[in-house]
């Protein structure tokens, strides 16, 4: 079979760098399975959960699934971003993301895989 099945309740949990109160998944990619440009994973932001202010180390895209997060990127204002809101963070973009609310949000992350030799 050439297509690879993550079943929800086997997707491995893995515990980003710099994050606080979330829990975390790999759907595709690392743990969950090799993949070749891009990995996929889901994060869950249990109330005052948050991703600490760093740079990106890859080309991302958030999708929010559920309830609602606050995005700071580098000097902006923070943002609001609730279900069925994305953003693209192109590779080094310094950002932070918080659930402010009082209820948990669930969070898509795609991220690229380093190319060889660290050249976009």
């Amino acid at each position: 079979m050439s297509a690879r099945i993550v079943r929800g309740e086997a997707a491995p949990a893995y515990f980003p760098p710099l994050h606080d109160g979330v829990d975390a998944r790999r759907l595709q990619g690392h743990e969950a399975g090799p993949t070749g440009r891009f990995w996929i994973g889901e994060s869950y932001y249990h109330p005052g959960g948050a991703a600490r202010r760093s740079p990106a180390a890859e080309e991302t895209v958030y999708y929010v699934l559920d309830g609602e997060l606050t995005l700071t990127v580098e000097d902006d204002p923070a943002q609001t971003l609730g279900a069925g809101d994305s953003v693209h963070l192109p590779r080094g973009t310094v950002r932070s993301l918080e659930n402010r609310t009082g209820d948990g949000a669930r969070l898509l992350v795609v991220i690229a895989n380093p190319t060889p030799g660290g050249t976009p």
